[in-house]
C-alpha cells in the first residue's frame, strides 16, 4: 500500500502517556508487505504539519455485530507517545501534538531514522546496535556523553551481556578522524573476572598473575592492613607494629633529603620490604627488657605469633608472587603504570586484566589498587596539564575508561571488610573520576547487589533480560518512571537484545547489538553434545601440577 493512501485508522484517545487509535481493518493498516506488530512506530500527524510518533504497546480485539446480523472486527492499538517531528527534527515529549489528530498512518523508515540520526551531530555519532523491531535501521549513541559519563550494562546469564562489552570496546577501538594509520587515541582497562576476552582482542595488552606486577609497596594504609592483618581480630597492637615497621623500612629504603626523609608516612608510596616488616614484628615478639632481677619479656613478648603466621604465609604463597615476588623491588612506579595503560613495548588500546587466576582472598585489594592508581594517574594529570597552562579547557587528553566485568563480585552492596578497598577506591572513580578523565563502564548479572552508590551514578543504560525480579525492580527503580511498558520488556528480552537508555541516546529503545567480531569466549558448553561422545581421558596429575604452581 502506497504511503499515500488513507489507512483506515484514528485516534480515540489521547492521555498524557497513551494514545489509543483504532483501526477498522487491520490489513490496510500497513506499509508494503511490514506487518505491524507489538514495538512497531506509528506516526500521528495533526493540522499543523506537527507529527508525533508512538509505539506500538499493545492491541485489543473488539467484535462488532453488522446491521445485516454478521460479525466483525476492529482494532485498538495502545501507543507509547516518543516525541515530535517537526521541520524534520524530532523532539522528545509528547504533549504538542493538535487536537484533533488529523490523520494515522505506519511511520516510514525515514521518520523512524529521524528520531535518532537528527538527534546526534553527525561527527559524534557511535553505533553498535539496530532497532530490534527493524534491523535496517541503526541506533546511534552520541560517543561524547555514552563515554564521559558511566555506563551500566546489566543482564542475567546468556542474555549477552560480554558480546555487548565485546561489541562497543571493538567499536571504539576501531572509531578514526581520518584514515591515519595505527592506533586511535582510545585507551581501556578491562577487568576480566572470568578470562573471557582475550579471544575478542588478540592485539590486546594482557596481563595476569604471570605477566603483571603490582607492587605492595603501592598499598594505601587501609589496603596493606587488608592484607597482613587479621582486621576481624581487631588487635591494636598488630596494627601499631605493623605501621611502625612500615614507615621505618621507607625511610631506611629512601634515598632523597633529610627534610623529604622525615615526612614519609604509612601512606607514602614509596618501596619498603615486608621482609623488614617480617623482621620487625620478630623481634618484638622476642624482645626482652632489663628487670630488677635481670632480663624480662617485653611488652609484646609473644603476643605477635600470630601476626608473624599470617605474615610468613604471605609472603610464602607462590600465588601472590604477582604481589609479593622478588620482581616487585625492581620495577618502577613509572612502568607499574605504564603496564596498565598500555604505554609498553608495543602500545595497545586495550588493557585485559585475567582476574581469573586472582586469589579471591585478595582481589578487592587487587582492583583497588590498580583502579587508585588509575584514578590519581587522572588527577595528577590534569594538575600538570593545567599547570604547564592554565587556560587548558580540556582536563584530559587521554582519557580513561575503566571496565568492570561482573562487578557485584568486588563492588557489592556489602559493608564486609573484604570489600572495603575495592569499594572505596570504585565509589570514588563513581564520584569524581570524570572531573579526571575517568569514566566506568559496569556490568552485572545482579545489579540488585551491586552498590547503589556506584550503580546510581550511572547516565547511561544497557539492560538485558533479567529473570530475578529483584534486579528487575531495582533497575526500575533507577530508570526514569516515563518508560511506559518497555521497562516491563526486561524478563522477555533476547539473547542479545536490551532497554539501551541515558543521556547518549535519542530516546529509549530495545535495541538488538550488532554481533561483535572476533567473539569472546563466553559460549556456553554444549553438555548434552559433549556427553552423547565416546568417554574422554583426563591427565588429573597434569592438572594438579598446575594446580600446585
Amino acid at each position: 500500500m502506497e504511503e499515500s493512501q488513507i489507512v483506515n485508522a484514528e485516534v480515540v484517545s489521547v492521555l498524557p502517556n497513551k494514545i489509543k487509535i483504532l483501526v477498522n481493518k487491520l490489513e490496510d493498516f500497513q506499509i508494503a508487505e511490514e506487518k505491524l506488530k507489538v514495538g512497531s512506530y506509528v506516526r500521528i500527524a495533526d493540522n499543523d504539519n506537527a507529527v508525533m510518533l508512538a509505539v506500538i504497546e499493545n492491541y485489543s480485539i473488539e467484535s462488532l455485530e453488522l446491521p445485516d446480523g454478521t460479525a466483525d472486527r476492529r482494532y485498538i492499538l495502545e501507543t507509547y507517545p516518543l516525541g515530535i517531528i517537526r521541520d524534520g527534527l524530532f523532539e522528545r515529549g509528547g504533549d504538542t501534538i493538535a487536537i484533533p489528530p488529523k490523520d494515522v498512518k505506519p511511520a516510514t523508515k525515514n521518520d523512524i531514522d529521524s528520531i535518532y540520526i537528527n538527534a546526534i551531530p553527525e561527527n559524534n555519532r557511535f553505533y553498535f546496535s539496530t532497532l530490534s523491531s527493524n534491523p535496517d535501521i541503526t541506533i546511534p549513541v552520541d560517543g561524547n556523553r555514552f563515554f564521559n559519563k558511566h555506563i551500566a550494562i546489566v543482564g542475567s546469564t546468556g542474555s549477552g551481556k560480554s558480546h555487548t562489552v565485546a561489541k562497543i570496546l571493538q567499536s571504539a577501538a576501531e572509531s578514526k578522524e581520518g584514515t591515519y594509520e595505527g592506533l586511535n587515541n582510545s585507551h581501556i582497562v578491562l577487568f576480566d573476572i572470568h578470562a573471557e576476552y582475550k579471544t575478542a582482542f588478540p592485539e590486546a595488552n594482557y596481563l595476569d598473575v604471570s605477566s603483571m606486577v603490582l607492587p605492595y609497596w603501592l598499598l594505601n594504609s587501609e589496603e596493606l592492613q587488608e592484607l597482613f592483618i587479621d582486621t576481624e581480630a581487631n588487635d591494636h597492637n598488630q596494627r601499631n607494629v605493623f605501621k611502625e615497621a612500615v614507615i621505618e623500612s621507607k625511610r631506611n629504603h629512601f634515598t632523597g633529603p633529610q627534610e623529604t626523609k622525615e615526612k614519609i608516612n604509612f601512606d607514602t608510596p614509596i618501596i619498603f620490604d615486608i621482609k623488614d616488616v617480617l623482621q620487625f614484628a620478630k623481634s618484638k615478639n622476642e624482645e626482652t627488657v632489663p628487670g630488677r632481677s635481670g632480663a624480662k619479656q617485653g611488652p609484646l613478648y609473644g603476643k605477635l605469633s600470630n601476626f608473624i603466621s599470617r605474615l610468613e604465609n604471605r609472603i610464602n604463597d607462590v600465588r601472590l608472587s604477582f604481589l609479593l615476588g622478588e620482581q616487585v623491588q625492581r620495577i618502577t612506579f613509572e612502568n607499574t603504570i605504564k603496564q596498565f595503560i598500555g604505554y609498553n613495548d608495543s602500545c595497545s588500546n586495550l588493557t585485559i586484566i585475567d582476574l581469573s587466576g586472582i586469589p579471591f582472598e585478595v582481589l578487592s585489594i587487587t582492583v583497588s589498587l590498580i583502579s587508585r592508581l588509575l584514578f590519581e594517574f587522572g588527577y595528577y594529570y590534569k594538575t600538570l596539564r593545567f599547570t604547564d597552562n592554565p587556560d587548558e579547557t580540556i582536563n584530559n587528553d587521554v582519557p580513561l575508561l575503566l571496565v568492570y566485568e561482573e562487578a557485584h563480585k568486588y563492588v557489592p552492596n556489602s559493608e564486609l571488610s573484604k570489600y572495603r578497598a575495592s569499594k572505596e577506591s570504585i565509589e570514588r572513580i563513581a564520584k569524581e573520576g570524570r572531573k579526571y578523565g575517568v569514566t566506568l563502564l559496569l556490568t552485572s548479572q545482579r545489579p540488585s547487589e551491586i552498590s547503589e552508590t556506584i550503580f546510581s551514578q550511572c547516565n547511561n543504560f544497557i539492560a538485558m533480560r533479567l529473570t530475578n525480579p529483584n534486579d528487575q525492580n531495582y533497575v526500575k527503580r533507577l530508570l526514569p518512571d516515563t518508560m511506559g511498558q518497555l521497562i516491563d520488556k526486561l524478563p522477555t528480552l533476547k539473547s542479545g537484545e536490551c532497554l539501551l537508555i541515558g543521556d547518549a541516546v535519542a530516546m529509549p529503545s530495545i535495541a538488538k547489538i550488532e554481533e561483535c567480531d572476533p567473539k569472546p569466549s563466553s559460549t556456553d558448553i554444549p553438555y548434552f553434545e559433549l556427553w552423547k561422545q565416546q568417554w574422554k581421558e583426563v591427565d588429573i596429575q597434569l592438572i594438579l601440577d598446575m594446580w600446585r604452581q
